[in-house]
Order: structure tokens, then sequence, then C-alpha cells
């Protein structure tokens, strides 16, 4: 007997393609936040459950990435419009622009809210200071002016000192901000397609041609290995479980459907309810619920454990 069948729900709103979905860190009273990119230009925030709160507009072209402050106060946006923005999440407001040569495909808030990174298809990467947002920002080059050979595609802080970016060279690069020196690298033969921190197993989770790789944020402080495995297509982006850390999720660019694996790689559920190629997946911070972002405009919320009640879910009687 199968058990609950999963019913995602649906987060309308986005009138063109969803580029990039975040939650925030896990808050005081247990709930979290959900921050959405899209074409549109308007990135939305929302409710755990996935109600909607509000939509920070400002940018006059699309969003390609939106990231939370570790405490939901602030929001970092970068888009095709050459600026990126910081706001304030509680009033919707924008705090201060600032502007780029060329579009920013990435933005990452320092952990301590003091620092803003940028990276995008000026293939640099800028430190930008939130205490003197007028200041010029510093770009992290090793020589020569440019951070990477490609367009930078992400960008995290993956500690207080230590940012980290990705780059369609296939390049991985981890940065000492204090010395703005790179530390470690690491070479991947086909262009980087996503790179995201997963905060509570301290790895960061990296798309590259058919591989999806797990790496610790921090190389050289634990002894966690890469654990690097080939699907059999190209996943545009993957998240792992945040607690069991046994399964991830991932979309792919060239179908519609969002698939979770064994960490191992086994597939272990498909689910079709998206329109559109899938461009980005996330786990909550409690390991609940995944999102899901689509070339159809729509962000799709499937639960972890089908026919839990949980949020706007309410389980099924009996389980049946």
């Amino acid at each position: 007997m199968s058990g609950p069948k999963a019913v995602p729900l649906v987060a309308p709103g986005h009138t063109r393609p969803v580029t990039h979905l975040s939650f925030s860190a896990l808050q005081e009273d247990g709930t979290y936040l959900l921050i959405s990119s899209c074409k549109d230009g308007n990135p939305m925030l929302r409710e755990w459950t996935g109600d909607w709160i509000g939509t920070f507009v400002g940018h006059k072209g699309a969003v390609w990435s939106t990231k939370l402050s570790p405490d939901a106060a602030r929001a970092a946006s970068g888009s095709a419009d050459f600026t990126a923005k910081i706001w304030d999440t509680y009033s919707g407001d924008p705090l201060h622009s600032f502007p780029h040569n060329h579009i920013v495909r990435s933005v990452a808030i320092a952990p301590s809210s003091s620092h803003l990174l940028t990276g995008g298809q000026e293939k640099k990467v800028r430190i930008f200071d939130l205490g003197r947002p007028d200041a010029e920002p510093d770009v992290l080059s090793e020589g020569g002016g440019l951070s990477h050979d490609g367009t930078v595609k992400s960008v995290v802080w993956s500690g207080e000192h230590t940012g980290v970016s990705a780059g369609e060279d296939g390049q991985i690069k981890w940065w000492d901000l204090r010395s703005r020196k790179v530390t470690t690298r690491l070479s991947f033969p086909n262009p980087i397609t996503s790179m995201e921190l997963s905060v509570q197993t301290q790895r960061l989770v990296v798309t590259s041609g058919h591989t999806v790789a797990f790496i610790p944020a921090q190389p050289g402080e634990t002894d966690a290995q890469t654990h690097s495995l080939n699907l059999p297509y190209a996943p545009s982006s993957a998240s792992i479980h945040p607690i069991l850390q046994d399964r991830f999720v991932a979309g792919c660019t060239t179908d519609e459907w969002v698939r979770i694996h064994g960490i191992n790689g086994e597939e272990r559920e498909v689910f079709k309810g998206h329109h559109g190629p899938v461009h980005c997946v996330e786990f909550s911070p409690d390991g609940e619920v995944y999102a899901s972002g689509s070339e159809d405009g729509t962000i799709r919320l499937w639960q972890t454990t089908p026919g839990k009640t949980y949020g706007l879910w309410q389980g099924a009687p009996n389980g049946g």
C-alpha cells in the first residue's frame, strides 16, 4: 500500500520564470521565510506556509538572485538592471542600490550583515561595506582585475571572513575576505550551474554538467570529504536535506520534474506538477518542505513527509 500522495502547494504571483529561491534561517519562533527571484523583476517574500507577505518593487530588469540576512531583517537582490539592492524586509523599502557595469547574477549577505558580496557577468566578485554603502567596493581578484574567466554564477558567505565564488569557468574559489586573496580552489570540467550553501550541514551544494557535489564549506577545517555524484540528467540546482542529510532534491533544465535522490544518487521519487523546466530547488531549514521554482512562473512547495499535518497541509485521517 502506497502512502499519501504528495500534493504541492502552488504559490502564484510571479508573471515570468522563477530564477532562484532561498529560505531564511530558522527564526526564534520556529518559523522561517522564503524569498524568490524572478525575471519579472519583483522578488517576493513569503511566510513558511507559502503565504505571500510582500513584493520588493524597484528593479528595472530580471532578478537573478535574492537572499536574506541571518536575522531575516534584510534582503539582498541582484538584477539584470546592472544593480544589486539591499532591502528592509519589514517595510519592503530599498535601503541602497549598488551600481555595476553588467548583469548581477548572485548576491550574499555576510553572517553579521556587515557586508555584501556580488558576482555576475562582469566576471568580478565585489565586496561592499554596508556600513559605508557609498564607498567604492573592493574587487576580489588574483591580479588582472577579474575574479573568474567566465560569468560568476554564485557567491556565498561560508564563514565570517570567507567568501566563495563559482563561475562558468568551472572554478570554485574560496577567498579570505581580510587579505582579499584566494585560499583554496576546486576545478570542474564543466561550467558551474549552481552553488548554494547548506548552513546546517556546512556544505556547498554544487551542480555542474551531470554532476552534483557536496563540498565542505570550509575546506581543511574538518575531516569532511567532498561527495560527488553523476546523475543521468543535467541538474539545474540541488539541495540536501538539512537534518537527515540522507537525500537531496534536484531540478532539471530539460524537463518539468522535481526529483528526490538518496545521498548516493539513487532516484527515490519523481514529482510532476510544473509546466516548464525547474530552475531552482531548496529545502526549508527544518527539512519539512522543499520548494521548486520553474520556467512556468510558479513556486511549488512539497512536503518531505506527505500526509503529515504541517503549515497549510492538513494530514489525511487514517492516512487515507
